[in-house]
């Protein structure tokens, strides 16, 4: 819930790469008061079956910069260990590329911000949603 005094934030994840919802990824979310401050960890969820992440905890007063943190290793490596029992064709890279992503962006209080991210094993996009 968003008040006069606060922003609130909500994130969901597609993995481009099967156009379905990336279910599992873990997302942490920090904030601060300002470019000088420090980063405040404020915790974190885990997406759902949707790709969606509904519960990430509130912002503090006076937050005006946030950053969202995707661990995207730990879902690439679960996807291709299914893939490989499935007897799916091989990735050409055994490694993850992005084994993390970091999204960072100005908040104003009052306002309610949806940042989805589009994902694949060699790419990602950011957006601020509705």
């Amino acid at each position: 819930m968003s008040t006069a005094t606060t922003a609130s934030v909500s994130t969901h994840i597609l993995d481009t790469s099967i156009g379905r919802p990336a279910e599992g990824v873990a997302i942490s979310l920090a904030a601060r008061g300002g470019p000088g401050a420090r980063w405040e960890a404020l915790g974190g969820s885990r997406t759902d079956g949707d790709g969606r992440c509904k519960d990430l905890p509130a912002l503090p007063e006076g937050t005006t910069q946030v950053r969202l943190d995707f661990e995207t290793e730990a879902y690439f490596i679960s996807k291709k260990e299914a893939e490989a029992q499935q007897d799916a064709p091989r990735a050409r890279d055994s490694g993850v590329f992005f084994p993390e992503v970091a999204i960072t962006f100005a908040v104003t209080p009052g306002e309610h911000y949806h940042v989805p991210l589009l994902l694949n094993p060699f790419g990602y996009s950011v957006y601020r949603g509705s």
